[in-house]
């Protein structure tokens, strides 16, 4: 089992998010995949992971992420989870924004020799009542951006 198949997908979700590509995102979920956003906002399947993520892109310039991959774990030849940092740079900036910090999570399931997204969670990194923690995170992030 090799994770950087897994690292590679995560890769290539988060930068269709930053080239604003509805489509190419929603390719690497499975059929039945949930994207869980950062408000909360819930979109089930391809079809409506492209059409509502196409519309969040159509209304405004959305921020870059930048993220670094903590682990992947397989819980068989065919599941796998992801757990990532992420940040956002907002458009015409250079700085992350620690109010948008992120803990991604992807559960993967591997179909035809391929891996699919079939959850993608973005949870809030706002580490309440911890802002030395907000600091370390957008601290590791920062460091992303210089490679």
């Amino acid at each position: 089992m090799d994770k950087t198949e897994l690292e590679k997908l995560h890769t290539d979700l988060l930068n269709s998010w930053n080239k604003q590509d509805a489509t190419t995102m929603a390719s690497f979920f499975t059929d039945n995949g949930i994207s869980i956003g950062f408000d909360g906002s819930q979109y089930y399947g391809k079809n409506e992971i492209d059409t509502e993520i196409g519309k969040i892109f159509n209304h405004h310039q959305t921020a870059d992420y930048v993220w670094k991959v903590k682990e992947v774990r397989f819980l068989s030849s065919e599941v796998a989870i992801l757990r990532a940092i992420a940040g956002m740079i907002p458009p015409g900036q250079k700085d992350i924004n620690p109010a948008a910090n992120a803990i991604q999570t992807i559960i993967a399931i591997k179909k035809d020799d391929d891996w699919k997204i079939d959850l993608f969670q973005n949870t809030p990194a706002q580490f309440h009542g911890r802002p030395e923690m907000v600091e370390e995170l957008t601290k590791e992030l920062a460091e992303q951006i210089r490679k």
